[in-house]
């Protein structure tokens, strides 16, 4: 059985239906606004929808879902799919890198596409052991250097491999780096310009991992990296291990990009494809009591 949006949300669901008091037609804004304060939406972001919904006191359902769904109602426009389409991962340490691009590894071989994995972060051997264990695991070749040595030059080799062996989809891995260290900041950089090298257009995917549980404050370190490299897409991790689900509507509001995937579980098939409408409906859900 696939995972679902409302197993990734369950503690936030059982956060939302402890202050709802039972099935409503109608729900007050003041309970609207506790209810979003508890999931983590941000305060200025909870006026902002609070000031779009109608004048009366109490709102419905309908009028709700079009305010939140608007918050993903960016630019979402569709990366040019060639071969290899090549995908950069970014992110701070512990935010489930690693294992996120073995889900998405995974996703792409049930698609009957061939993938090559890059271990760039060559800061820690146990970054590249634990890729190239993953590897081994799901199947899927890996492209690894020994600690220390420069990931750009990892990311040109699995680039011109997959050229080489007409590969579907790279994957490349980068150090797990704060977003304020300079150095580690135009590292990531440099190898954005090798691959281009390598292929032209390539990254042709920044992707940019953020933890769920840190909420809010995921939202500044995608700006941080936004700033440097430019990301194109999202992907949410830990979603089930928080009661802050109500974040990505202040993540979306932020970056303006589209959340590819969102991880609500640690098995391989708990990386699903984020719905914005399947999402709102099921926090509406809780919040209707229903």
């Amino acid at each position: 059985m696939f995972a679902s949006i409302k197993k990734g949300l369950g503690k936030t669901l059982e956060a939302i239906r402890d202050i709802v008091p039972a099935k409503q037609e109608k729900v007050g804004k003041e309970l609207l606004e506790e209810v979003l304060l508890e999931a983590d939406v941000n305060y200025e972001l909870i006026e902002e929808i609070i000031y779009y919904l109608p004048p009366q006191n109490s709102v419905g359902r309908e009028d709700i879902k079009r305010v939140l769904k608007s918050y993903f109602a960016y630019d979402n426009k569709p990366a040019i799919q060639t071969a290899p389409f090549v995908e950069l991962i970014a992110g701070v340490n512990g935010a489930g890198k690693t294992t996120t691009i073995a889900k998405l590894a995974n996703i792409y071989k049930k698609q009957n596409k061939s993938v090559l994995l890059g271990a760039a972060d060559t800061f820690r051997a146990a970054a590249i052991e634990q890729l190239r264990r993953w590897s081994e695991k799901i199947d899927v070749p890996i492209i690894y250097t020994k600690q220390g040595h420069d990931p750009s030059a990892v990311a040109y080799d699995t680039i011109m491999s997959a050229k080489a062996k007409k590969i579907d989809n790279v994957i490349i891995d980068t150090a797990g780096r704060l977003h304020n260290q300079v150095n580690l900041a135009n590292e990531l950089k440099k190898i954005v310009k090798i691959c281009d090298k390598a292929d032209s257009g390539a990254p042709h995917r920044k992707i940019l991992i953020l933890d769920g549980t840190q909420g809010n404050s995921a939202a500044n370190q995608a700006l941080a990296f936004n700033e440097t490299i430019g990301i194109d897409a999202l992907i949410i991790t830990k979603l089930d291990g928080t009661a802050k689900g109500g974040s990505l509507f202040s993540i979306a509001k932020t970056m303006q990009l589209p959340i590819l995937y969102v991880g609500v579980g640690e098995g391989m098939d708990d990386l699903i494809a984020f719905d914005a409408e399947n999402y709102v409906d099921t926090i509406l859900d809780a919040l209707f009591g229903q």
